[in-house]
């Protein structure tokens, strides 16, 4: 396994009363790029300045890493954020959890592909996309995401409505594991998916689909992963949870530091017991350098970050309330929540602050504003009007 040269030692925990109350932690991750920083702080000691051990365990799916979390087997966890308020609000057949958002992961880095053979059938861009989903003779089609509460089906979602098509009645969906994604689109059993690298990459680099858009595309600096645990974790290990935010600050922070240790990185999650894949497929999207299969080539704006200055980190109340938004928009709430005591119970907005100080950032704001590629803006302000805004939903009053 490559190893990093981490700085960490220039933030020495020194024990007393805010030790960890639990020293040794169980982290759950999926094979993405956007588990790199648990990757890095496991494998290369950035737990140990704050007193932390940290285990890794790869889980082969988000349902099965949620049961994991639940059950008490992971203590924390690199997770969907729409994963973590589904637990929380027992939708998907589990019992409602109190949750916890202890701090952002990751910002973009996810991306919609399509398989070639609809490339053979004139399918070069949105407007054919949309005129082949139009035609009334023709298969549905099916395009997979990772999870029914995740991230990936929301960007799918949103970004098929802007276009005027209806994602539960248009087309349809399926559910696959990241990593089986470029497998199920060669083998035809989906016509395309929307998934974090690299496995967009891979799909283009071995010529079985090609990238139609980016998630970035749709929401420039997109929240997208979290470090996830229960209420009661979070509850009842205060100082734990602090210890592991700093860690992540630390290790999210380092990556970012130079070209050398993106790429580093790269080369350390590839490897069998963590991604498992070429880290080449890594590497340029890691980078920003975007190939869509279909000879365009570019330099991404807003590349998979974790961390630019501390801008990604916080967990943003705004980011939460938009997840919440789209469980209402999509039928999954029957009638609107109370969006903003939900959102406060679950993002950690306290403990991130004290975290972030300690580690030398700027006090984080507990609100963002963003504006979406079809023109609108959200900032949290009024999310049972931002549901209503759309003209396409499946409001169950309506």
């Amino acid at each position: 396994m490559p190893a990093l040269s981490s700085p960490h030692a220039a933030n020495l925990w020194v024990a007393g009363s805010d030790a960890p109350e639990k020293p040794e932690l169980n982290l759950g991750f999926l094979p993405l790029s956007d588990a790199a920083s648990l990757i890095v702080a496991a494998t290369q000691g950035f737990g140990e300045p704050h007193g932390l051990t940290l285990n890794l365990h790869r889980q082969p799916s988000w349902s099965a890493l949620r049961d994991n979390l639940l059950n008490g087997q992971l203590d924390a966890a690199h997770c969907l954020y729409g994963l973590v308020y589904g637990a929380h609000l027992g939708l998907g057949g589990t019992a409602a959890t109190p949750m916890a958002v202890l701090m952002g992961l990751a910002q973009n880095g996810q991306s919609l592909n399509l398989a070639r053979s609809l490339a053979r059938e004139g399918v070069q861009d949105t407007a054919s996309l949309v005129e082949r989903i139009r035609q009334p003779d023709a298969r549905p089609l099916t395009l997979a995401h990772t999870f029914p509460t995740g991230t990936h089906i929301f960007w799918l979602y949103y970004w098929l409505a802007a276009q005027g098509i209806h994602p539960l009645r248009d087309v349809r969906t399926a559910l696959v594991p990241p990593p089986q994604m470029p497998e199920h689109l060669a083998a035809g059993r989906v016509d395309g998916f929307c998934v974090g690298e690299p496995w967009g990459a891979a799909a283009v680099a071995r010529g079985q689909g090609f990238t139609l858009t980016t998630t970035q595309a749709i929401w420039p600096d997109h929240p997208e992963k979290v470090l996830a645990c229960t209420g009661r974790f979070a509850e009842r290990y205060p100082n734990t949870a602090r210890a592991l935010i700093r860690t992540l600050l630390d290790a999210s922070r380092f990556i970012e530091e130079s070209r050398e240790n993106r790429l580093g990185t790269a080369q350390l999650i590839s490897g069998a017991d963590y991604v498992n894949t070429d880290p080449a497929l890594l590497a340029q999207r890691f980078l920003g350098h975007y190939e869509d299969g279909r000879d365009g080539r570019w330099e991404d704006q807003h590349p998979l970050a974790f961390h630019r200055q501390g801008e990604v980190n916080p967990p943003y109340l705004s980011d939460g309330l938009w997840f919440l938004t789209q469980f209402r928009r999509w039928g999954l709430l029957r009638e609107d929540p109370d969006y903003l005591d939900i959102a406060e119970a679950v993002q950690c907005t306290e403990l991130y602050r004290q975290a972030a100080i300690d580690a030398g950032l700027a006090i984080p704001p507990t609100r963002r504003s963003s504006t979406l590629f079809d023109g609108r803006t959200w900032d949290g302000s009024d999310p049972a009007g931002y549901v209503r805004s759309f003209a396409i939903h499946a409001l169950s009053d309506h």
